[in-house]
């Protein structure tokens, strides 16, 4: 792996999580994004968005050398093995569980492992807290270094690893493996309390029980389908972005990393998207994880109560409104600009977030759950509301300022209120609207099928009254709005694979995006789904067989990748592709019986 200007590639790293924050690790060993004590809060280190000012916590042998890595097998646990000149080492970072369950305190330990020969190692804990801005100070507490900014205490521990030097802003050391020598560094981190200090046997069996912990999680799901290797590690980096204490489903881990290396399209995913949420829960269905689904389908309902009867993009993954959006005085990835905390979108009118809410209380239903009077009357409110503002213009499922009728979102609204009438078939929701429910959706189907259908091109366009195309639109098949062998179907995927290819399986996700952006990732899982759908079950597995490759080397995927070098761009890990990934291998799955 080479650094830029200090920069990483986006897929050079590996992702850890414990349920409650995600931390990125280069292939370097390098932590160079952390957010404490939780995914939603500032960052302790940020090397990822600004080498100079970011912070991180380096760990690797002191001169030249080669790495690899895997994921201990079936768990979010991550193994690097670094060769020296001289020997190798392993190295395992995870960030620790109490017999599966979250510690009051955030852990992260990493353990060296010496394997052969003799390697020097160096490690450097450089906190910068809230996003560089505030002052980092270290203080000895009971023998140990405890930076600190604000209600953030970060406790630094070494065993075996060298005497911690201490400075004004950061701890490190060196020291000397051999062949089955055995360090330990730890860091823990608490807000507003008691600083823990950990003892190293009990880091060390939590580091062992962490493992295990993930596999017994893994050991719930029943997928039996093509591809099972790369669904498991879409699972687990889902698992990554549920936010443990209340069951929010976070887009990615991460803020601001470019869509286009030196671009302005940075945006904060660190949020629970109404549109993300109710395609995980799909995903997590697909592989039968029923006890996440009801923790995280519960969240969502939660969430949506404050703002009944509408339904905002997104929440922050408290359940709170967002309202927070800085752009922050850091270089960028790779200089690409603004750096944002928060995110502008969550006042935006997004009329798919309907059509996905009602989709998951479908699919929920049909697991054999049932909802209360309340939560039933609260989603009967929401399509009253949709039946007032369906055939108003929104920003799409692509949160454009522009303002349209867009195809995507009529779809959805189509979807809302044949779940709905669905719902009351089986009843879970009232019927006493359900004959204008009834009306809106054949209603929306004729809006559809005369003003978003182009006869010239033979495919559902962009918007109303448009010649453009949106990959997005793939998804009607899914929604069941459209017959998936169907002519307007197969006109739709030609057109798209014709006009949005960016090479190979790859696509843009809707015209003329070439020169701005990278190629969606999630598009071509779409295009796995709509082709198995189909009954296209060989050219699916076709595309999907050229999509996987392009993950990064752990099996990991951002949100976009550039068509030429297959770099990853944007936000990493992405849960949308990675749930796009489960659902569409869960079609092929399906379509062969």
């Amino acid at each position: 792996m080479r650094r830029v200007d200090g920069f990483a590639p986006i897929g050079a790293y590996g992702a850890i999580g414990d349920g409650r924050t995600v931390a990125l690790v280069a292939l370097d060993g390098s932590i160079d994004f952390l957010s404490l004590p939780s995914l939603r809060s500032p960052t302790t280190f940020a090397a990822l968005l600004d080498p100079g000012r970011g912070g991180c916590f380096a760990l690797a042998p002191e001169g030249d050398f080669e790495a690899e890595r895997r994921y201990v097998e079936r768990t979010n646990v991550l193994e690097t093995v670094f060769r020296t000149a001289s020997g190798s080492v392993r190295v395992t970072d995870a960030l620790t569980l109490e017999d599966g369950v979250l510690l009051p305190w955030v852990e992260l330990a990493r353990r060296v492992e010496g394997l052969e020969g003799s390697v020097r190692m160096r490690w450097s804990v450089e906190p910068r807290f809230d996003w560089g801005r505030a002052e980092t100070r270290i203080r000895m507490r009971r023998g140990t270094p405890v930076a600190e900014a604000g209600e953030v205490l970060l406790a630094v521990q070494a065993w075996d690893a060298g005497e911690p030097g201490v400075a004004d802003d950061h701890v490190g050391s060196t020291f000397e493996t051999s062949p089955g020598s055995r360090a330990l560094l730890a860091l823990a981190a608490a807000e507003s309390g008691p600083v823990p200090i950990p003892r190293r046997d009990d880091v060390e069996r939590r580091v062992d029980g962490t493992c295990a912990g993930w596999r017994r999680w893994l050991d719930n799901w029943d997928y039996d389908g093509p591809w099972p290797d790369a669904v498991a590690r879409s699972a687990l980096a889902l698992r990554l972005l549920v936010h443990t204490p209340d069951g929010a489903i976070a887009a990615a881990p991460t803020t601001s990393l470019p869509e286009r290396i030196g671009g302005d399209r940075n945006y904060d995913y660190r949020y629970a998207w109404v549109r993300d949420s109710a395609f995980t829960l799909d995903a997590l269905i697909v592989l039968g994880l029923r006890a996440l689904v009801h923790e995280s389908f519960g969240w969502l309902l939660r969430a949506i109560a404050q703002t009944d009867p509408d339904v905002r993009p997104f929440y922050a993954l408290d359940g709170s409104i967002p309202e927070r959006l800085e752009e922050l005085p850091l270089r960028g990835y790779r200089d690409s600009r603004p750096v944002r905390y928060g995110n502008a979108a969550s006042s935006q009118l997004q009329l798919g977030s309907w059509g996905d809410l009602l989709e998951t209380a479908d699919l929920y239903v049909r697991q054999g759950n049932e909802f209360d009077d309340a939560t039933g009357r609260r989603l009967a409110d929401t399509i009253d509301r949709l039946c007032v503002i369906w055939r108003d213009e929104d920003s799409g499922i692509w949160e454009l300022p522009d303002l349209r009728h867009y195809t995507i979102s009529k779809l959805a609204c189509w979807t809302a209120f044949d779940r709905a009438l669905r719902l009351v078939e089986e009843g879970q929701l009232p019927g006493d609207h359900a004959a204008q429910w009834r009306e809106e959706r054949d209603a929306v189907r004729d809006f559809v099928e005369t003003r978003c259908f182009s006869e010239a091109r033979g495919a559902y366009t962009f918007y109303a009254d448009s010649q453009e195309l949106d990959a997005s639109v793939l998804r009607a098949a899914r929604m069941g709005f459209a017959e998936p062998a169907g002519e307007r179907m197969a006109g739709t995927i030609a057109a798209v694979r014709e006009e949005l290819s960016a090479g190979g399986p790859l696509l843009y996700r809707y015209s003329g995006q070439k020169r701005e952006e990278g190629a969606f990732l999630a598009c071509s899982f779409w295009l796995v789904e709509a082709l198995a759908r189909a009954g296209r079950v060989g050219e699916a597995r076709a595309t999907m067989e050229e999509l996987l490759p392009l993950a990064n080397d752990l099996g990991l995927y951002s949100e976009e990748i550039d068509p030429q070098t297959h770099e990853l761009l944007g936000n990493f890990p992405q849960g949308l592709t990675h749930l796009s990934l489960v659902t569409a291998a869960g079609a092929v799955a399906a379509a062969d019986g």
